[in-house]
């Protein structure tokens, strides 16, 4: 019996071959979107699984509310780590990351510059899983000067991963003993390092300043452990250890901070939340986004909803062609159950062909789609052993579900209607059929303006103003490496025609230095008019060079020697100072982490505010030091030949190092870089709104194929009578225009508030004006009535002679 299912199915499936085309194209684009987006989503959520322990591991986080700013970071002070272990039971093992930079490490006569560099304490490998190659990690970073690097690394510097016992030369004159080499960790991890120093070289480590947060600190708990009971205990303990240096400090309680609206938070967060939930001040890594998560999955199941649409749709609307074969059936007796298996027997097959066709497209299209979503996924043994199993269940459920409308629809039809020729299929009368096509173009339109918020957002970004000009500034990292030679490059470079004016500094608005720190406006260091700011060392031509506008005061000058005590401030933080003219006001500083020592600015100009942050983030106070630093060196260029430049700059440097490598990039390209997530987005979104609509349009095509076709005769005898081509494709196309317009209507309003939801998340952005609402309309309208006058047009066309013979 199962055998004349599939043999009869097969014959029908080859008897309209239109139809299974359609619909295997149709399925086949829907399930290899869906696949590719199992694919991103299973990527981000399996982010730190690697770690055996990951159930058990969190990260300490620090929420402050201080100096009229709120920050939520990712750093915690140093003494937190010990103060887990001694004062809570709960608390298996800890460790400490912090982050100082890249490091340039000797390799033969160069040195080479490596960015992921990480001090760790010795407790490492008792809590993540990091598998090692050689070495003890009970006893790896436990030594001072030692250091652990990965396989890669290993091979880099020693052309073999067995590098214990070698020695590295980190910034020309620390010398590192290398005590393990371990694997290269997983991708799919929410931070990583090739270099693990020992924790015990950085002095501010021992430190016990609760004041500073500078350490990526993580808890292993012990099983069973209650993480809700261990976070209620936070409170007491940042009462206990904070509160007591803020007394030292600002001369007040703990208790009084909070009374004045001001708080110290400490909470958790677990491992595998990070990477999606956590975007804090001080990642180690740049994270992900839940929300995109949600959107694509929302997306996969939509577009696998119109693929199956398409199906019920076209099958029941070829309920005629198929009518007298139920009739027939029923007349030699065939049970309504044998129909139903035969038609779901189709309908499975039908998939189960697209299912192959999406597998293959899948596997051609995963590089392009890799490099979309910047990401690295591939079809492994791994991969297959769940991917296989899943489309097998899928391909029944779908070829069950698409298939189980036409099914029973086409089988309850009585064969006494049928053979007198009493049912009449096709287009008009199908409610569901209706109701479906609406449903296929309200998320096609739904997605395309969601499409042209994104790129309308991602254009008023770029268009903006920042405070600042990121044009024509080319920025060379890591002059710290030249040392004293810093000084002379600045000042051979400055020379060169082609260049405007040169600054020496690590805090560039696109770079991701940052330094927070207060400020108290009188001796008595008063916390509610304390202010709770950026703290920026720069040289006296950074504001000219950076293209920033003093709009009060005046500017750093060599003129003046005291501007060694002086502050330039922007417009935020004069704001946060509460005064209409800030010049010449003092403000206090702490010299130390431990708010012992305090030195007296004086305020000499403000600048208008710029964005040195996302633009999903207010503009924050930032203070200006004059003060060295040699971070970075940026160079604004005159808009000449650059290439011929960037050979200058590059021989200068080469005057001027000892084997240094050029690092260098460009402001407005490092601007592009941060919203890259965002450009990411927006193209893959393109992408799958385009394969939504190419869906929806071949459902379309055959359902305008079919209405025409039962409309053949009626066309036949409109021509006879004089209609001319543009009367027929109207009568034709008139329908669906209908039913593509409730789309529109149903569609906007839901897109204008997801659009509204997710421009929320920006601080400053520029709406969802009128004409992305009516563009997308338009849009679908034209899509729509040219996918109809295909055959609208073809029908028309036709010799009526022909469709009118057999009367």
């Amino acid at each position: 019996m199962f055998k004349n299912y599939i043999k009869t199915a097969f014959r029908s499936l080859k008897k309209n071959k239109g139809f299974t085309i359609i619909n295997v194209l149709g399925l086949a684009l829907g399930l290899c979107v869906c696949m590719l987006i199992v694919f991103y989503v299973v990527d981000e959520v399996g982010y730190d699984a690697f770690n055996t322990k990951a159930d058990r591991i969190y990260r300490v986080n620090n929420d402050i509310k201080f100096g009229g700013n709120t920050n939520s970071y990712a750093v915690v002070p140093a003494p937190l780590a010990h103060t887990f272990l001694s004062d809570f039971p709960e608390v298996e093992q800890t460790v400490r990351f912090r982050d100082r930079g890249g490091f340039k490490v000797r390799k033969g006569d160069e040195n080479v510059q490596e960015p992921n560099v990480l001090y760790a304490d010795p407790q490492l490998f008792d809590v993540f899983t990091l598998p090692m190659l050689h070495g003890d990690p009970n006893t790896a970073l436990k030594n001072p000067r030692s250091v652990v690097i990965n396989e890669t690394t290993a091979k880099k510097y020693f052309n073999t991963d067995d590098a214990v016992g070698k020695s590295l030369t980190l910034n020309d004159s620390l010398f590192y003993k290398v005590t393990g080499v371990i694997k290269d960790m997983p991708k799919q991890s929410h931070f990583t390092a090739d270099f693990f120093i020992c924790m015990t070289d950085l002095p501010e480590s021992k430190e016990d300043a609760w004041l500073s947060n500078n350490f990526n600190t993580y808890i292993l708990l012990k099983k069973g452990s209650d993480v809700n009971r261990l976070s209620a205990k936070f409170p007491a303990m940042v009462s206990k250890y904070v509160g007591g240096q803020l007394q030292a400090a600002v001369h007040m309680s703990y208790e009084q901070l909070e009374k004045g609206g001001n708080y110290f938070r400490v909470s958790l967060t677990p491992l595998r939340d990070i990477h999606l939930t956590s975007n804090r001040v001080a990642e180690l890594r740049g994270n992900g986004n839940i929300q995109y998560v949600y959107i694509f999955s929302a997306i996969a199941i939509f577009i696998l909803l119109i693929a199956c649409v398409n199906f019920m749709n076209l099958s029941t609307a070829r309920s005629s062609n198929r009518a007298r074969e139920v009739g027939v059936r029923k007349v030699l007796g065939s049970p309504r159950k044998y129909l139903i298996a035969q038609f779901l027997s189709e309908s499975v097959i039908v998939t189960f062909i697209a299912t192959v066709v999406a597998i293959v497209g899948a596997w051609l299209l995963l590089p392009y789609f890799n490099q979309m979503a910047d990401k690295q996924l591939a079809f492994t043994a791994t991969t297959l052993a769940w991917l296989l199993p899943a489309l097998l269940v899928t391909t029944l459920v779908i070829g069950c579900l698409a298939g189980s409308y036409p099914a029973f629809f086409l089988s309850a039809f009585q064969p006494v209607d049928v053979l007198k020729g009493k049912l009449s299929g096709g287009f008009k009368g199908g409610f569901l059929r209706s109701f479906l096509v609406v449903f296929q173009f309200s998320i096609s339109i739904f997605l395309i303006i969601g499409t042209l918020v994104i790129y309308h957002q991602l254009k008023f970004i770029q268009n903006k103003d920042l405070g600042f000009n990121r044009d024509q500034v080319m920025v060379i990292n890591n002059v710290d490496v030249l040392g004293n030679q810093a000084k002379v490059l600045k000042e051979e470079l400055s020379q060169l025609p082609g260049v405007v004016s040169t600054t020496m500094t690590g805090y560039v608005p696109t770079s991701g230095w940052r330094n927070s720190s207060t400020f108290f406006q009188d001796a008595t260091r008063d916390t509610k008019t304390a202010l709770s700011t950026q703290v920026w060392d720069i040289d006296e031509d950074y504001i000219g060079t950076m293209g920033m506008k003093v709009v009060q005061g005046r500017n750093f000058s060599k003129a003046f020697k005291a501007d060694s005590s002086s502050l330039v401030i922007n417009e935020a933080a004069a704001k946060r100072l509460g005064v209409k003219n800030p010049i010449n006001k003092e403000l206090y500083y702490s010299l130390d982490n431990m708010a012992q020592k305090f030195k007296v600015f004086r305020i000499v100009g403000v600048v208008k505010d710029f964005n040195f942050n996302s633009l999903r983030e207010n503009i924050t106070p930032v203070v200006f030091f004059l003060n060295e630093n040699r971070g970075s060196l940026a160079l604004r260029l005159k808009a000449t030949n650059t290439t011929a430049l960037i050979a200058q700059v590059k021989e200068k440097w080469r005057s001027v190092s000892l084997n240094q490598q050029l690092n260098y990039t460009f402001m407005d390209e490092d601007f592009e870089r941060s919203y890259r997530t965002e450009q990411r987005m927006g193209g893959i979104f393109v992408a799958f709104t385009s394969m939504a609509i190419i869906i929806a349009c071949l459902g379309l095509f055959g359902l305008a194929a079919y209405a025409a076709e039962q409309r053949t005769k009626e066309i036949g005898i409109r021509k006879v009578l004089g209609a001319n081509v543009s009367v027929i494709v109207a009568m034709l196309s008139k329908d669906f225009i209908k039913l593509v317009i409730i789309a529109i209507l149903l569609a906007s309003p839901l897109a204008w508030l997801a659009g509204r939801y997710w421009l929320q998340g920006f601080a400053y952005r520029d709406g969802i004006k009128w004409w992305i609402i009516a563009s997308a309309g338009a849009g679908a309208m034209g899509i729509a009535f040219i996918t109809i006058s295909f055959q609208s047009i073809k029908a028309a066309v036709a010799n009526p002679v022909k469709s009118l013979k057999s009367e």
